[in-house]
């Protein structure tokens, strides 16, 4: 959480973005999810299609309140996340000077099983963290996100 939240503030005023690494388990027939890694990216909203960076009303939008991941930093993150015997398993961005809910926008480009995080930023200070799922009707929910302490390897020196 703390990474995703000085990425955020490293950003702001711009939502920043990245990928979380790991592995996709489905112990019970009950989605699990474990987060290895997370993958910064830098917000590629600038790069994107021309026709996505204006609103329906013709208004052009900036990356203070999109983002977008380049297809190029996504091919790099699943390649490094093979190598390491992973899957992307979500995406983090943040809502400058908003709520840490998903917009339409979020849902129209969200994809099933993947987690949502959300971290809200409010003049630069990240202040709330959600996470979410898209489920089966294409909308949003809430994933519980449980912080477990980093596990150390057993040693002799650990054991003692």
């Amino acid at each position: 959480m703390d990474q995703i939240y000085d990425h955020a503030q490293d950003c702001y005023p711009e939502e920043c973005c990245g990928l979380m690494l790991g592995k996709i388990l489905e112990p019970d027939a009950q989605l699990e999810k474990k987060l290895f890694e997370l993958y910064p990216l830098d917000n590629a909203w600038e790069q994107a299609e021309s026709s996505i960076r204006i609103e329906e009303s013709g208004t052009p939008l900036t990356a203070t309140r999109r983002y977008w991941i380049a297809p190029q930093d996504l091919f790099n993150a699943q390649k490094y996340a093979r190598t390491q015997g992973w899957d992307i398993i979500g995406v983090y961005h943040s809502h400058p000077d908003h709520e840490a809910v998903p917009s339409e926008c979020d849902r129209k480009w969200a994809w099933p099983q993947y987690s949502y995080v959300i971290v809200a930023v409010k003049n630069g200070v990240p202040h709330d963290f959600r996470n979410w799922i898209l489920d089966d009707q294409q909308q949003f929910r809430a994933e519980p996100v449980t912080v477990v302490d980093d596990v150390v390897p057993s040693t002799l020196e650990t054991d003692i």
